[in-house]
């Protein structure tokens, strides 16, 4: 495949499944944290209930859901009494991002519950290596880890590179951009033509997985190959501490899935958020 020297010789299995699970509820429970440290008007907080991560950020947030139910342990009717408890002594909406390999066990009992499917994501996975060794990376476009003091270029160039694409977002991006420089094990990353920062995007690591999220350009400096830049430099920098699996996320079929699976990345597993009705809440 495309960029990769090496074979992909990791299994889309249940020990596979927990490492990529537990490596982004970790990211999101870090963020959670560094939101809680930098902003505690929000009440932001996560506990952890049968091997699930739950976590609140916000009423609105997309950090506030689960990640892991069912991995870990099995989920029953009173874990879910107690995530769902959680969840709602704070206002907020019941979601649950579910792994496959939890069985349909697990999707049987949330049905049950009155959940409802309203997205899908593909949980994507590869090697490390050595870079996505890609002829088209471009010598103008300069990437490295942000030092202290460009937290807030950093803050500033994601909010203007995700501001049209989430629009629902638009007015927390600038937050959410300050937390994210902020999160513990995390690395952020800025890609600057002539010094002036054109894209960005994140790095979390955990039980050697890297996890990367977030990039993104801003609209003015779209098809340059600065997200071909970005991967690179975050795949570099995974192997030199000593990761050996990098993951993605993206919508199926999306663009940014295809742009994955070009550079060596492969789908593990569709995962599927479940959400409470309101009226079963």
């Amino acid at each position: 495949m495309p960029g990769v020297n090496e074979e992909i010789n990791l299994f889309a299995d249940l020990a596979l499944a927990r490492r990529l699970e537990r490596a982004e509820g970790d990211a999101n429970a870090k963020f959670v944290e560094a939101h809680a440290r930098l902003f505690p008007e929000s009440s932001a907080a996560w506990i952890e209930v049968a091997g699930a991560y739950a976590m609140f950020d916000g009423v609105a947030s997309p950090c506030t859901q689960t990640f892991g139910l069912g991995i870990f342990e099995t989920a029953t009717a009173s874990t879910l009494d107690e995530i769902e408890a959680f969840f709602r002594d704070r206002g907020a909406p019941v979601s649950h991002d579910t792994c496959p390999l939890a069985g349909i066990e697990l999707a049987a009992l949330l049905s049950e519950r009155g959940y409802t499917p309203i997205e899908f994501s593909s949980v994507m996975y590869r090697p490390v290596g050595n870079g996505v060794n890609d002829g088209r990376l471009s010598e103008r476009i300069g990437v490295h880890a942000i030092e202290p003091g460009e937290g807030d270029v950093w803050a500033q160039t994601m909010t203007k590179g995700w501001s049209e694409e989430v629009p629902e977002l638009k007015e927390s991006l600038l937050e959410l951009g300050q937390i994210s420089t902020q999160r513990k094990d995390s690395v952020c990353f800025l890609a600057e033509i002539g010094g002036q920062p054109i894209a960005c995007g994140g790095l979390t690591i955990h039980g050697g997985v890297a996890l990367f999220a977030g990039a993104c350009t801003i609209p003015e400096a779209r098809r340059q190959g600065a997200q071909l830049a970005l991967l690179d430099a975050r795949l570099r920098y995974a192997v030199g501490v000593g990761c050996d699996i990098a993951m993605m996320c993206a919508a199926p079929g999306s663009a940014s899935q295809r742009n994955a699976e070009r550079h060596g990345f492969r789908i593990a597993y569709t995962r599927t958020k479940w959400q409470l009705l309101t009226e079963a809440a």
